[in-house]
């Protein structure tokens, strides 16, 4: 499970259980006194559970920034070697073409008034 669907389902499961629990709650044959109590007691515990799932979020956030980063980083170093090696073949074809250029030079070749001379 990759990092990202791990803090969604984490997330899910904590409001899947807040809505549960409220919702089995005004289902249950209890009396009013005794579901308001239960209630109160729940609604008590949300900022609780909100800090737990806000902390959880925060830490997943922290973890996918950090791989990104990281991801970002070796994204740049293959591109400075590409660049790098894009250069270095590009100066090697320069000094081929001008080694071949002077091996064909005009002088090398007899032009047609060097032989009516």
């Amino acid at each position: 499970m990759s990092k990202k669907s791990a803090g969604s389902f984490i997330g899910g499961l904590l409001l899947g259980s807040a809505i549960g629990t409220v919702t089995g709650l005004l289902i249950a044959p209890r009396t009013g006194r005794d579901t308001r109590q239960l209630l109160k007691k729940s609604a008590d515990a949300l900022p609780e559970l909100a800090e737990d799932l806000s902390t959880s979020v925060q830490l997943q956030a922290d973890r996918l920034s950090e791989v990104a980063l990281r991801n970002w980083e070796d994204t740049l170093t293959r591109l400075r070697e590409a660049i790098a090696a894009g250069i270095e073949a590009s100066h090697r074809e320069r000094i081929e073409l001008k080694e071949s250029n002077s091996e064909v030079s005009p002088k090398s070749h007899p032009s047609v008034s060097d032989h009516q001379l």
